[in-house]
């Protein structure tokens, strides 16, 4: 794999790491500016928001720039929100800083697949995405804890300080490893057009969907592993290591598979993630096959990122940055969905494995819709193979002449 895809990978992992870190200094947080723990979770919620605004906001405002002028100042923008955010005094500013560096994470990742799958071989594309994704995920297993542990040893600004310095590194590799690309040509009205396409609406649905289901269940691990599995606080911390690791596993495995074919391999993916929050709603009640159903469900839920990806960047030719940077969004908004329902459910007095139903459901939907998408793909196909048939048939005709 070129080497300019390492550039990327670390790039993903600072901006994974600062999308997740918060919830390990929530508490320090809320404590140093005098805000509830609520209000502090709130900077997740507004996090999430700017990811939405900014991922197709941002990528067709830089449309016209070269892709890896655009990246460059997609990571600018990234350091400063976190300098803010080191700096900030006041919630009011940490908000402010949390949000600009989201503003630059789905425009990122958008722009940055296409230009990941362009670096290589077309049978390698998704490998290509998985590998820039590696970082995102790199960021769960090794990014948050140690993000987490130096802030709370020096102060939970530190944390932002490290991860400005993660971004300059990311910056200056992507200035000296990536290769210069030229920008999509087009206008906002030809980059718009591609959403006329139901084919991208399935596939930003089936992300969305399925990305809530995972997060339905994960969002709500740390009471489902204390209260149900029996396990004590500390061990959770591990346990999300453990989801980090099978995460990284399956983004990996999922490039792979998608190389070979991206709408089997999702479809067989979401199919296996469907049946592991079927299974935990059970294995939870023990350790030892919650530990192991964890780690699965980072392998299963992961596995999805490049298929999901790889679909939505086919399915809008035209402009596949733009979809690609509005997949991140339907990523977001599919978290932000998964975690509400799980939380309505746990709130209706159906306990802490409800979630995990919730999620089964979300992905069985899924899986649904990428069926749909796929007849919908082979009626169309048809449709298009038959037309060049009839016109010559028209043209084999014998035309009658007046004698």
């Amino acid at each position: 794999m070129p080497v300019a895809l390492l550039a990327l990978a670390i790039s993903a992992f600072a901006i994974g790491t600062t999308e997740f870190v918060i919830m390990g200094l929530l508490p320090d947080v809320a404590t140093d500016l005098g805000v509830s723990i609520p209000s502090a979770g709130l900077l997740i919620s507004g996090y999430a928001l700017g990811v939405v605004i900014g991922a197709p906001v941002l990528t067709v405002l830089g449309g016209r720039l070269p892709r890896k002028k655009m990246l460059l100042g997609l990571m600018v923008l990234f350091i400063v929100g976190n300098l803010v955010s080191a700096t900030a005094d006041t919630y009011g500013v940490l908000m402010s800083g949390r949000v600009v560096a989201a503003l630059a994470h789905g425009a990122f990742f958008g722009v940055g697949s296409v230009v990941a799958a362009d670096l290589v071989a077309p049978q390698r594309k998704a490998s290509a995405i998985a590998l820039m994704f590696s970082g995102l995920t790199l960021a769960n297993v090794l990014g948050v804890p140690m993000g987490t542990a130096l802030g709370q040893e020096l102060g939970w600004r530190s944390t932002f300080w490290a991860v400005s310095a993660l971004g300059v590194i990311g910056l200056l590799g992507i200035l000296f490893l990536v290769p210069q690309q030229q920008a999509q040509a087009g206008n906002l009205r030809g980059e718009l057009a591609v959403f006329r396409n139901p084919q991208v609406w399935l596939a930003l649905l089936v992300t969305a969907l399925g990305f809530g289901g995972v997060f339905a269940s994960f969002t709500y691990i740390a009471p489902m592993m204390t209260e149900v599995a029996g396990f004590s606080p500390g061990a959770v911390t591990w346990l999300l290591v453990l989801f980090g690791v099978g995460a990284f596993a399956g983004n990996l495995l999922g490039g792979k598979a998608s190389d070979r074919s991206v709408m089997k391999s999702l479809v067989v993916i979401l199919v296996a993630l469907a049946a592991v929050l079927t299974a935990f709603v059970f294995a939870a009640h023990s350790q030892w096959a919650a530990a192991i159903t964890i780690a699965l469900l980072g392998v299963a839920g992961f596995a999805t990122v490049p298929p999901l990806q790889m679909r939505v960047m086919q399915a809008a030719e035209g402009a596949p940055a733009l979809a690609s940077a509005a997949n991140i969004a339907a990523f977001n908004l599919g978290n932000a969905a998964g975690a509400w329902l799980g939380g309505l459910a746990i709130g209706k007095g159906l306990g802490y494995t409800a979630p995990n139903w919730i999620g089964a459901l979300l992905v069985v939907g899924s899986v649904a819709v990428a069926v749909v998408s796929v007849l919908l793909g082979r009626r169309v196909s048809r449709r298009t193979a038959a037309e060049p048939s009839e016109a010559r048939q028209k043209d084999r005709k014998i035309v009658p002449v007046a004698n």
